[in-house]
């Protein structure tokens, strides 16, 4: 069982980088930062098609290596 969450778990990691690399920068440098982060804040600037779907998958990505982490660790510690 251990052996098949860290496959899922370098599956999970493997699919991050990628999903991650594939997104496109929001800003450039650090004028574009602070107001790159001022119309994330406030929704001025909508994410559609293929910038949300990436943006979703992400975080879904994101949070199931978290838990694989969590559990691998959890395995590996008994």
């Amino acid at each position: 069982m251990e052996i098949a969450f860290k496959i899922l778990l370098i599956i999970a990691s493997l699919g991050l980088i990628t999903v991650v690399l594939l997104q496109k920068g929001k800003s450039a440098g650090l004028s574009g930062a602070i107001s790159g982060g001022a119309e994330h804040l406030f929704g001025k600037q909508k994410a559609r098609g293929l910038d949300l779907f990436l943006s979703r998958l992400t975080m879904g990505l994101a949070v199931a290596f978290f838990i694989l982490s969590i559990v691998v660790a959890f395995f590996a510690k008994s």
